[in-house]
């Protein structure tokens, strides 16, 4: 068994997300105690008691998606035997900075402190620059692509995320999603609008990235102690300096998802573990396994769900 460790991101939240895990663990109601310290805001408050509309601003969201993965991630590792390792880790876009608190790249103090300045300089962004996200289904990269390419109008459009190799989304102004995702559909895409106030990962939001690439410089960035299967590249890379510029651009880059699981499986990955609020991830990785691959998937955020998933894994205790 190979086992490889997925970190959700925005998307994934609701309102009590790691409150048992805070309940009954003290490491994870210290991961949390070290977290709120970081931000300028109740994060402990909005995690469990909401309100859901302030909990999903991009601010907020972000250290409290990552907050809850990472004491979802302490108390996996609490409970994985030595014989079983986490082999790697990859994360969904904000997920990757919890991917690389993983592998010892960052503490978890400055992975909270990193997403809570990105989700304050993406907020700022989308303010100044409105647009909108939406999800294409049914039709494959190569067809979206081309509708994104064939746009002429006064709007942005372009593709964000790869997750499947049928579902895709793109992002951009209003306007330009407008067309593009008329165009689309009439191809016979179902095009599902979401729930976002930015457009994240397109040039709408690069005001954010020199802000937030020089606010990585103050973060000491270590060698990764296992891969982290990055989105911009979908592949591991290994040099800290190389990291920050990765993950400065990934602000506004494309999140090959596919192609990241897809190389994950190629090393030999047979094993995948959503570990983080709900299972988005889980669901994708069914429409990205090549026909015949033989993976299993599971998913926790709570510590009946842990048990369960150790216990499929033959992991008693």
């Amino acid at each position: 068994m190979k086992l490889g460790v997925l970190f959700p991101g925005q998307g994934s939240q609701f309102v009590g997300m790691g409150r048992e895990f805070i309940d009954r663990l003290p490491e994870c109601a210290t991961i949390m105690a070290t977290a709120e310290a970081v931000c300028d805001f109740p994060l402990r408050r909005l995690c469990l008691d909401g309100p859901l509309e302030e909990l999903t601003r991009a601010a907020v969201l972000q250290p409290a998606i990552t907050v809850t993965n990472l004491m979802c991630l302490q108390a996996l590792q609490m409970r994985l035997p030595p014989e079983l390792p986490i082999s790697c880790c990859a994360g969904h876009s904000l997920g990757e900075f919890s991917a690389l608190c993983a592998a010892g790249v960052i503490s978890v103090e400055d992975a909270v402190r990193l997403v809570e300045r990105r989700g304050f300089f993406m907020e700022r962004e989308g303010l100044k620059h409105p647009g909108g996200m939406r999800a294409v289904l049914g039709l494959s990269i190569d067809v979206v692509e081309a509708a994104v390419a064939a746009y002429q109008g006064e709007g942005s459009v372009t593709v964000a995320n790869y997750n499947t190799p049928q579902q895709i989304v793109v992002a951009g102004s209003e306007d330009g999603l407008d067309v593009v995702c008329a165009a689309l559909a009439d191809k016979g895409a179902k095009v599902i609008a979401l729930n976002v106030s930015v457009a994240n990962h397109s040039p709408l939001v690069a005001g954010a990235v020199p802000d937030f690439a020089a606010y990585l410089e103050t973060v000491t960035f270590n060698r990764p102690q296992l891969p982290v299967f990055f989105n911009v590249t979908g592949q591991p890379v290994d040099d800290p300096a190389a990291i920050k510029e990765i993950m400065a651009r990934q602000i506004i880059s494309r999140v090959r998802w596919c192609e990241s699981i897809i190389a994950m499986i190629d090393d030999g990955v047979d094993t995948f573990i959503e570990v983080g609020p709900k299972n988005v991830l889980k669901g994708m990785m069914r429409k990205i396994v090549p026909k015949g691959q033989r993976v299993t998937a599971l998913q926790f955020d709570s510590p009946d769900g842990l048990d369960e998933c150790l216990q499929k894994l033959g992991i008693n205790g």
